[in-house]
């Protein structure tokens, strides 16, 4: 089967007077990692929870392709999702969880041996699941995933638990599938964590979207700084006032936002003012994460006068 794009079309749900999901609507393209991102309670598990018809919206829809999953014929053929690395009987060992899995899904044992080879649990395959670390849970729940070889891999925090050898591990996988043409959507309440991943970013904040655009989008947003060092700060202070550029000290350097290193070295050059050091700086990208959320669920807080309900 083609891979198919997902698409969340104005989803809303409220429990009771909390309001977990409002208004969201967004796009994952085939062929490429989408991160999912929000602080814990943003709403994001709900909205994964919705898109699998795991929950009933209060309005919206989510679909997989043109139509909503719960109407996929064989649906673990079409998506592949792990929404929690605890849904595992302990008394199973991992090969056993997976041979339970496979009637269902409508694979053979050969399938079952190769997923626990593709996510490294060949050696772990005999042991019981409840004497499995969180990290091997994790890899079983995306061997769990990947029975049905879906074109469509839905992830609810998959680096949770996971060493740094095994988060390499999962960047490179999610990058291959993407290369594949496979859809693929990873949710994340932190944005460094799936940086060198992602293709996509969707953010979401008090269950509303805040930001949705390929990585180089939100890269756009940081902020620009450049570090200079001169002999004569003053003459570099008129500079950025006649540009609208603001400079702060910083010991014995100047900070000047919202231009580039190009841009002041330019600048100084044209008017000759000397310069020891000039070097670009920008913000980092987790802290414009932060920015957005923070600024959004301050909106919110003023909005409704008081403090919205939250869930996951």
């Amino acid at each position: 089967m083609e891979p198919a794009a997902i698409a969340v079309d104005h989803l809303t749900k409220r429990f009771g007077a909390v309001t977990a999901v409002d208004d969201l609507s967004f796009e994952v393209r085939p062929g490429a990692v989408t991160g999912f991102l929000g602080p814990n309670g943003s709403g994001k598990t709900t909205t994964l929870r919705m898109l699998l018809g795991l929950v009933r919206p209060t309005a919206g829809r989510a679909l997989v392709g043109d139509r909503p999953y719960v109407a996929i014929p064989r649906p673990a053929r079409t998506v592949g999702a792990a929404l929690e690395a605890s849904s595992f009987h302990p008394g199973r060992t991992g090969l056993g969880h997976l041979r339970t899995l496979a009637p269902q899904v409508g694979v053979d044992d050969a399938r079952c041996h190769e997923v626990l080879e593709l996510v490294g649990l060949v050696e772990a395959k005999g042991r019981r699941v409840q004497g499995y670390s969180m990290g091997m849970r994790q890899r079983l729940g995306l061997a769990s995933a990947l029975l049905g070889d879906p074109p469509v891999v839905i992830l609810d925090e998959p680096a949770n638990g996971l060493d740094p050898q095994g988060i390499v591990w999962l960047r490179e996988l999610l990058r291959l599938f993407a290369s594949e043409g496979r859809t693929i959507l990873v949710s994340s309440h932190v944005l460094a964590e799936v940086q060198t991943t992602v293709d996509d970013v969707v953010i979401i904040t008090g269950g509303r979207l805040v930001h949705a655009s390929p990585l180089s989008g939100l890269e756009d947003l940081a902020e620009r700084l450049v570090v200079v060092r001169t002999p004569t700060p003053e003459e570099v202070e008129r500079i950025a006032a006649q540009h609208g550029w603001t400079v702060t000290h910083d010991g014995g350097s100047l900070v000047v936002r919202g231009a580039t290193a190009q841009q002041v070295g330019a600048e100084a050059f044209r008017v000759g003012v000397e310069l020891h050091q000039l070097v670009d700086r920008s913000v980092e990208l987790e802290d414009v994460f932060l920015r957005l959320t923070a600024s959004a669920e301050d909106l919110a807080t003023r909005a409704a006068g008081t403090p919205r309900g939250r869930v996951a």
